[in-house]
């Protein structure tokens, strides 16, 4: 167990090491960006010394260096800054009645929820669905339903993200009103209704991701259908879905949790376009926000938040594998 203890501690520091050049990165991307709010928010008649006066006060006349620093410190304590478009809200309606509207961890803490509420919803569906999909395509390789399967999946991955929406909806929604085409939900909504909202842009995902998932799986299990002990199985008179589930699927495990992680890394990573199309109050509509009004803290934020995301759930992949899979723990 030491063995493995020293495995996932190295996963980690890696991790931690990626998750910091990551935010050197986002960091500078973000504030490459064309444009300056103060000069977006005062319009174009207005005089230098204003926009100089709103760039003193949101901290923009700092040199880069220590404006890294100062955000990088903040975001190890939980405190991701002010928002921009918050803070420029408050001095307008004043102290009292704008007190508490500028951080960015309140901005974004009800946006990330209903987008790990989708990623949830999504995940539900569509794991299951591309392991058994997987496992039925593997059972039955080079039939007519392996055939169907893979052209099907192929198609939907092939497909931008706002087109399979569009179709969704002109089935779904226009042409058979089953499902609402616009998912605005809101706070003090039952959770029935929340789901219904969300439904749309759930399979929209599940399409996207499906393929994935399902292709890994067929692979992993037709690789090892060779092995000796599958034969063994086999000669004992096993039926062949037996064969598969209690023989092939637990040892095809290692590169099946890769991938399914990295398209649940997708879910939270990846669902800019589609929370746009279904104008679904989650964080990817939010980063959308805050590039066109240049909300600098809250457009980091949101890019730190997908990074670590992403980050994260590779290094949990990566454990499972090697818990799952001896062979890992000792590459000699």
């Amino acid at each position: 167990m030491g063995s493995v203890s020293k495995i996932i501690l190295q996963r980690l520091g890696l991790g931690l090491v990626t998750l910091f050049v990551v935010s050197i990165v986002i960091f500078t991307a973000v504030n490459l960006l064309p444009g300056d709010f103060a000069q977006s928010i005062l319009g174009q008649g207005a005089t230098k010394d204003a926009v100089e006066a709103i760039r003193k006060d949101l901290g923009l006349d700092q040199p880069f260096f220590a404006r890294y620093l100062d955000w990088l410190s903040g975001a190890v304590r939980g405190d991701l800054g002010t928002s921009f478009a918050a803070a420029n809200f408050s001095s307008f309606v004043g102290s009292d009645a704008g007190s508490g509207l500028g951080t960015v961890a309140q901005t974004i803490a009800p946006r990330f929820e209903n987008t790990m509420f989708l990623a949830g919803v999504t995940a539900m569906i569509a794991v299951p669905l591309a392991v058994f999909l997987g496992v039925l395509a593997a059972l039955y390789r080079e039939t007519i339903f392996d055939r169907a399967a893979n052209i099907f999946t192929l198609s939907s991955i092939s497909s931008p993200e706002f087109f399979l929406a569009y179709v969704l909806i002109l089935v779904l929604a226009v042409l058979n009103p089953i499902l609402p085409s616009l998912s605005n939900i809101f706070d003090g909504m039952s959770f029935s209704e929340r789901l219904e909202r969300t439904l749309l842009p759930a399979l929209t995902l599940t399409l996207i991701v499906t393929a994935h998932m399902m292709r890994m799986t067929r692979a992993a299990i037709i690789n090892l259908l060779a092995s000796p002990y599958i034969e063994m199985a086999r000669l004992k008179g096993i039926s062949p879905m037996r064969v598969i589930v209690k023989h092939a699927l637990p040892n095809a495990l290692a590169p099946i949790i890769n991938v399914i992680a990295l398209n649940l890394a997708y879910l939270i990573t990846g669902v800019v376009v589609v929370e746009t199309v279904f104008v679904y109050p989650g964080i990817g509509q939010l980063f959308v926000d805050s590039v066109k009004l240049r909300d600098i803290p809250v457009v980091q934020a949101c890019c730190l938040i997908f990074a670590g995301a992403y980050i994260l759930l590779n290094l949990a992949a990566d454990i499972m594998s090697i818990l799952s899979n001896p062979r890992l723990r000792h590459p000699k």
